[in-house]
């Protein structure tokens, strides 16, 4: 049985995805112009470190290193390799692809992330969300047509559909870190880890930063920052099969930007897509709002 503040907590972890998905998009966007001088594991590295420098402030002002000790270090070290893994291959596909492409295949997340709360986890999907989930994968195949031609770069399809894979893994470690560790701490370790190892890998390949690009590293760092500390808060409020199909939310910010910095229109199943997936997370969120509604109604006394 769901109680009043449990169900509360949920929707609280809905509005935090749905804002994250909102400012991942336009850093999204930023990487895929820095993308054009720079390589993945370059890009994943400035992504994080430049984040990591807006944590570190408020740290930093209110001497509140108390709240980084990190437990479970491993658990930690592995969310820092699978997220550099997941930078990368999102960073090369969203170079090769368009936005509103790299996503239609990203999100296959939200769907991976249920399946695999099951197993690790013990999660219970209700029926009905498992149709509005299946209702949101057949949106995603509407956009990918398998049917049809296909994408032009089968490489970059397959980095993103790893994207994918890395991403729901990583959202799961994030629902057991958070039983003992804050937001903070979480949001922190994962940047300096990440941004660290990125960086090592990026060495034989490092590219001097052209001054016009700073900026842009900047704009970068803050949405990176801000979107990771509210993906965090989503995920450590409600379970993944909760939280997890507000990804579907991040196409239409993707065909929106596509539209406005590359001029790029939606496709007719792009459109179609989009509507379906939408569907279904209305669908979850209206569910999820009469959960709270029923929690919040007192239980008839007992004749």
């Amino acid at each position: 049985m769901i109680t009043r503040d449990l169900a509360q907590e949920r929707l609280r972890g809905i509005a935090s995805m749905v804002a994250a998905v909102c400012v991942f998009s336009i850093m999204d966007a930023l990487l895929k112009r820095l993308s054009n001088h720079y390589g993945p594991m370059q890009i994943a590295c400035l992504r994080c470190l430049s984040s990591l420098c807006f944590v570190a402030f408020p740290i930093i002002w209110k001497r509140s290193w108390a709240t980084l000790r990190p437990n479970m270090p491993y658990l930690h070290l592995l969310r820092v390799i699978i997220g550099t893994g997941m930078l990368a291959s999102f960073i090369f596909a969203v170079h090769r692809l368009s936005l509103a492409e790299t996503y239609s295949l990203f999100l296959c997340a939200p769907l991976l992330m249920t399946a695999l709360s099951i197993p690790l986890q013990g999660e219970h999907v209700s029926a009905k969300r498992w149709f509005a989930i299946a209702l949101g994968l057949g949106g995603v195949l509407v956009i990918l047509q398998p049917w049809g031609k296909g994408f032009t770069s089968m490489v970059a399809a397959a980095a993103a559909a790893l994207s994918a894979v890395c991403y729901a893994l990583s959202a799961l470690t994030v629902r057991s870190l958070g039983r003992s560790n804050s937001n903070l701490s979480m949001v922190f370790w994962f940047l300096l880890g990440a941004g660290l190892t990125s960086g090592l890998l990026a060495v034989s390949d490092w590219q001097p930063i052209a001054a016009d690009d700073w900026v842009w590293l900047v704009g970068v760092g803050f949405s990176g920052f801000i979107a990771q500390y509210w993906i965090t808060d989503a995920f450590s409020r409600a379970p993944a099969s909760v939280v997890g199909p507000f990804e579907y939310t991040s196409i239409l910010w993707a065909f929106l930007i596509d539209w406005f910095f590359w001029s790029s229109t939606p496709t007719l199943n792009l459109t179609i897509g989009a509507a379906i997936v939408v569907i279904s997370g209305v669908f979850i969120v209206v569910d999820e709002h009469r959960m709270a509604q029923l929690a919040l109604t007192p239980a008839s006394p007992p004749p």
